[in-house]
């Protein structure tokens, strides 16, 4: 018997983590069991023709609310062509409301929930070769017989330290992300989040943890991210963990979700020895209006999540991620300005500006009529309206969020953006400005280059900046060529040639892969103290990655 299991990922470099536990899980059975990964942007025709390849008896999707509509058509497919292979869903979109939706969709089960348990004693009962009565009685099972849809009752819990390790010794997770579980459940409630349809939390033994952890070490691979919905609510385990990621040494960088106003005193000062870009931390605010907090049954307060942000930043050795999301219930556009403002003081490296979703199974999605709330009924269930925020603010905000992940995500226009921040009276004025430019050019309609998003921001400059233009020129060519090669420079950014004389005499003590560039201003004395000395200076960008300014008059 061969089994395909089918990961649809939302980007390239993704992996899926379900797919490879069910497969570790079941590695022992006598039975082939494939991996297959493909994107969202590939052609549905080629993964049904790769699937098709594979000749498989049972074929199981990882099924999400990215790719949920994609799995539905390939497996249409895939029965008309054969319709003697049997289709298994999997996954949290498929593991509420199963009954219904294994009706209208063609494959024959679903498993519910987590799925490494009831797909071992699934694979068990196919391996007998006959249609028994046992299949029928799996716990966890969706079985579509005929018309009728038996389903084999819920299944307990599982004990987490009763699953595999899910790598194999000789997998390729070069330019992957991998993924790492130490823990499933969450001890918070809040009303949108699934975890909340779980009470309590499972760990692994933390010494299995270190040592699956070091498998990614000494692979090299370049991100783990921890997929913990809270990976810092044991205080014993967090501290732990972290300790030992930072003796392992590696160039091996670990993402984890945090709840920041849980961070102790004692853990700050782990994390404080940890080197440059060990951890990256991803915080989710979601607002900084505690009433709406209570509303979704996060009980903490902004002020405390800000406090420890705060702490861990001063170090400057951790990326921190820090989350909003609009349309919340309770919270109307104002409240959710003031948020934005309120994170954007914090100066973190990142800012998700994310929309909620009403997901199948949440407390949110039953509270909905409640709060006057209409979303999507399509998947990903994005909120359309509430009582509070109308479609037309939640357009201004996806306006909003595209500029803030072009621009001040990219961490490539600080200086430009810190520049034009004089200029207006709050960080989301700025953003909406800009983000109306590009509508107004006509660029979210198009696919612009890297080059282009220097070009748009001068643009946008010669609308806002009265008198100081061309010390916005001078930063915005620093940028450029901080983040940029530098063999060449767009016009626009208003390059100054030397005297070749001049230039050999720059060069003598230069490597061929030093640049050098002439400004109108002492750019870096400008961007550390604010003043402005009106001479022609050369600004020499090392292969290092050091600059250092000299005045052109030296020469």
């Amino acid at each position: 018997m061969k089994v395909v299991l089918v990961g649809i990922n939302s980007q390239y470099f993704h992996s899926n983590l379900a797919i490879r536990y069910l497969k570790s899980f079941t590695k022992d059975l006598d039975c082939e069991i494939v991996l297959k990964e493909f994107t969202i942007n590939d052609r549905k025709e080629n993964i049904v023709k790769e699937l098709y390849k594979e000749k498989a008896n049972i074929i199981g999707f990882s099924t999400y609310i990215w790719n949920v509509t994609l799995v539905k058509e390939i497996s249409e497919l895939l029965k008309i062509i054969n319709e003697d292979v049997e289709i298994v869903y999997g996954g949290p979109e498929v593991s509420y409301d199963s009954c219904e939706i294994l009706k209208k969709f063609s494959g024959d089960y679903i498993i519910e929930g987590e799925g490494e348990e009831t797909f071992r004693e699934f694979l068990i009962e196919k391996l007998k070769n006959n249609d028994n009565e046992k299949l029928l009685q799996i716990k966890g099972l969706y079985t579509k017989k005929g018309n009728e849809i038996i389903y084999g009752g819920k299944r307990p819990l599982m004990n987490m330290n009763n699953l595999v390790f899910p790598y194999e010794e000789d997998e390729d997770l070069k330019n992957k992300i991998a993924y790492f579980e130490s823990s499933r459940g969450c001890s918070f409630m809040c009303s949108y989040c699934l975890s909340s349809t779980t009470h309590g939390v499972r760990f692994l033994d933390i010494d299995r943890v270190k040592k699956e952890l070091k498998y990614f070490v000494d692979k090299g691979v370049s991100l783990v991210k921890f997929v913990d919905r809270t990976f810092n609510c044991n205080h014993k385990f967090a501290k732990e963990i972290w300790s030992y990621l930072i003796e392992c040494g590696g160039d091996t960088t670990f993402h984890f979700e945090i709840s920041a106003d849980l961070l102790t005193k004692e853990e700050i000062e782990i994390l404080s020895k940890a080197p440059k870009d060990k951890f990256q931390f991803e915080v989710g605010v979601q607002t900084t209006n505690n009433e709406v907090l209570r509303n979704i049954n996060r009980f903490v307060n902004y002020e405390n999540i800000k406090e420890k942000v705060d702490e861990v930043k001063k170090y400057k050795n951790i990326k921190q991620h820090l989350d909003l999301i609009a349309g919340l219930p309770g919270e109307n556009l104002e409240s959710f300005i003031k948020s934005f403002n309120d994170v954007y003081a914090i100066e973190p490296e990142e800012i998700q500006l994310g929309f909620l979703k009403l997901l199948k199974g949440s407390k949110m999605r039953e509270d909905a009529e409640k709060w006057g709330m209409k979303a999507s009924p399509y998947p990903p269930y994005e909120i359309l309206y509430t009582k509070k925020i109308s479609y037309k603010n939640i357009l201004v905000l996806k306006k909003v969020e595209e500029m803030v992940d072009k621009y001040y995500n990219a961490g490539k226009f600080d200086i430009s953006i810190k520049f034009l921040l004089k200029y207006f009276d709050t960080p989301f004025e700025f953003y909406k400005a800009l983000s109306d430019f590009y509508e107004e050019q006509g660029y979210f309609k198009r696919n612009i280059s890297n080059t282009d998003y220097y070009k748009v921001l001068l643009d946008f400059s010669l609308q806002i900046i009265k008198g100081e233009n061309d010390i916005f020129l001078n930063l915005l060519k620093h940028e450029y060529l901080l983040y940029n090669k530098k063999k060449w420079i767009p016009d626009f950014l208003d390059r100054i040639y030397l005297d070749k004389k001049v230039e050999k005499n720059l060069r003598k003590n230069l490597s061929k892969q030093d640049h050098i560039e002439v400004y109108n201003y002492d750019v870096l004395k400008f961007i550390k103290e604010d003043i402005i000395n009106k001479e022609k200076y050369v600004l020499t960008y090392y292969d290092n990655g050091n600059v250092e300014s000299i005045p052109l008059i030296n020469y």
